[in-house]
């Protein structure tokens, strides 16, 4: 358990509590942003230009949809299961659910922002080379940021809290 939660006087409910509350306040940033971008995405296709697209455009467009909606599933999910465990005492095995959900839910936003920018730029720019490269840098970039940079942080935080112990050990 990081230093931070061990710190905490809390029962395993009190947690439970604390961490569906922020997990909440995380989901709802990106619920709206990937419903915004999902309906935006449902009206290309009703454009007079959707129908001069090459077919590669129309299929990756149809397949940024689908991502959009899996995305938007698995960011509102938590809700859904939220309303069935209500009252069971089940609030550890919803914030475990949860989890695991929003993080299904990040990775497929990402992809689907990813797949609309690459569709968006091949269509502006004409130049499917710089469309792929653009938006292989936008998915590194999700990578990193969400990824990467987080794994970093809990290493580094992981080799103090060793370092710290070590040191308390040697102290005594």
């Amino acid at each position: 358990m990081p230093s931070s939660a061990s710190s905490r006087d809390e029962t395993p409910e009190e947690r439970a509590d604390r961490l569906w509350n922020e997990m909440l306040q995380e989901v709802r940033v990106c619920q709206t942003g990937a419903q915004i971008l999902f309906g935006f995405l449902l009206s290309v296709v009703f454009t007079p230009r959707f129908t001069t697209l090459p077919a590669f455009d129309r299929h990756l467009y149809a397949a940024t949809v689908l991502l959009g909606a899996v995305a938007t599933g698995a960011l509102v999910a938590p809700a859904a299961f939220h309303r069935f465990f209500a009252g069971h005492g089940m609030k550890p095995e919803l914030v475990h659910a949860a989890g695991h959900l929003i993080t299904t839910g990040l990775i497929l936003l990402a992809l689907t922002i990813t797949s609309a920018v690459l569709l968006l730029l091949r269509t502006a720019l004409h130049t499917s080379a710089v469309a792929w490269t653009l938006s292989g840098a936008v998915l590194l970039w999700f990578t990193t940021a969400w990824l990467v940079l987080p794994y970093l942080v809990l290493r580094r935080d992981a080799r103090r809290e060793q370092r710290d112990a070590g040191e308390g050990a040697s102290g005594r």
